[in-house]
């Protein structure tokens, strides 16, 4: 105590010059006007400044949670834009989605590209209506059908994936046959069983067959990058550059046609499994 108020009378001039000099600013700022209007317009920049300072620092803490946010908003717009467009070559998703087909937004939490046997994990599962058998798809075109299901988790069996064929045709001549990844570049598939008599060119789009009950027909899977010509064979093979980046894969839709049992069912009684 003693010491500060021995610091106080040795520096008391320079504080009553401080005290001065804000009271002599105050009668200046109250009563010119110019002067106040002064004031007042450096004040709120300067306030505004901090303030502008301050909610980008709180904005930058919240980024992981807005980016979420914003990542499931556009998950539930595609999955409404993605029931719109599936099926627009025959029967329309959009007016049967209310009671044959269900929709669930999923995010990505494990995924492979650069094995032969690729496989992805989703954040849903039985909890949410999730259900081995049922397709993936995302924005660009389809991505995979779900393998195994936990209460809150499900396993995707990706595209690049050499044990799976996808059913698949030309949109543009509607000739259809299997689509296969080779387990090279995840850019690309091959089609196959074409016959060579069809004319395709490079560009034509492929799409889902609508011949499995997993995908509706429809569903972008990608395009015509190249034909391969194999002397002997009986079908062309196509190579197909798929329109998913299953690089950049972060949120997925799971589709399912809710009456798919009785189409299965019936076709196992034709011997048509």
């Amino acid at each position: 105590m003693k010491s500060l108020l021995n610091f106080l009378i040795k520096y008391h001039v320079f504080f009553l010059f401080l005290v001065l000099e804000m009271f002599s600013i105050t009668l200046i700022v109250k009563y010119n006007n110019y002067h106040r209007v002064s004031f007042l317009n450096s004040s709120n920049v300067i306030s505004a400044t901090i303030l502008d300072k301050f909610q980008s620092v709180v904005d930058y803490f919240q980024l992981k949670r807005i980016n979420e946010s914003i990542s499931e908003e556009n998950a539930r717009l595609r999955a409404g834009l993605q029931a719109m467009l599936l099926d627009r070559m025959g029967e329309t998703i959009q007016e049967e989605n209310e009671d044959t087909y269900m929709v669930v937004s999923a995010k990505v939490i494990h995924n492979s590209v650069n094995k032969q046997y690729n496989y992805l994990t989703l954040n849903k599962g039985l909890a949410h209506g999730i259900e081995p058998d049922m397709g993936v798809i995302c924005a660009d075109g389809i991505v995979g059908v779900v393998l195994d299901v936990s209460e809150n988790y499900s396993t995707v069996l990706s595209v690049l994936n050499g044990r799976w064929a996808i059913n698949t045709k030309l949109k543009e001549t509607n000739h259809f046959g299997p689509l296969k990844w080779d387990g090279n570049d995840p850019g690309y598939a091959y089609l196959e069983e074409i016959p060579y008599h069809v004319r395709i060119h490079v560009k034509d789009k492929v799409v889902t067959s609508g011949y499995s009950s997993i995908f509706p027909e429809g569903i972008n899977i990608g395009e015509v990058e190249e034909l391969v010509h194999n002397s002997g064979d009986t079908f062309q093979t196509i190579k197909i550059r798929l329109s998913v980046d299953f690089r950049a894969l972060f949120y997925v839709q799971v589709i399912a046609k809710t009456d798919k049992d009785e189409r299965i069912e019936l076709e196992k009684l034709s011997g048509n499994e």
